[in-house]
């Protein structure tokens, strides 16, 4: 483990200045579809737990993430986010989530995933994003 991290993620700063500020988030390199982020002071909120926003931001980067293929070809802009808080998450937790993509047309993108720290469910969301593919030669 590096940084609280299982060996096998990665994260890619420069990317999205938004998500560099707010994370680092991690993506796992061999399986597709696993996210993971270390919590610490800056992630909390002023009841000293892992600030909803934060869970929210890191479920949208799951969800470009797995909905783009890594960006690999296209972009995307969420279009439609909903969240459910089930547990709360603390500083130091690894926290990790999984998305599924239920459907990829050729402009939408439909996802569902879970954040969960260990065996404990703290979100589940669903979202609707729409791809932006890129042509050739731009």
């Amino acid at each position: 483990m590096s940084n609280g991290l299982p060996e096998g993620y990665k994260t890619d700063p420069g990317f999205d200045p938004a998500e560099d500020y707010i994370g680092p988030f991690y993506y796992a390199v061999s399986t597709p579809n696993q996210y993971a982020f270390v919590a610490d002071d800056k992630h909390c909120n002023a009841n000293g737990i892992v600030h909803g926003g934060v869970l929210m931001a890191f479920a949208d980067y799951a969800l470009c993430m797995a909905a783009t293929n890594h960006y690999q070809g296209e972009s995307c802009v969420t279009v439609s986010f909903n969240c459910e808080f089930v547990a709360a998450a603390q500083i130091n937790d690894l926290i990790g989530s999984t998305v599924t993509v239920t459907r990829k047309t050729g402009s939408m993108v439909f996802l569902t995933g879970i954040v969960r720290v260990s065996d404990t469910i703290v979100m589940t969301f669903s979202a609707v994003v729409k791809r932006l593919i890129e042509k050739a030669g731009q």
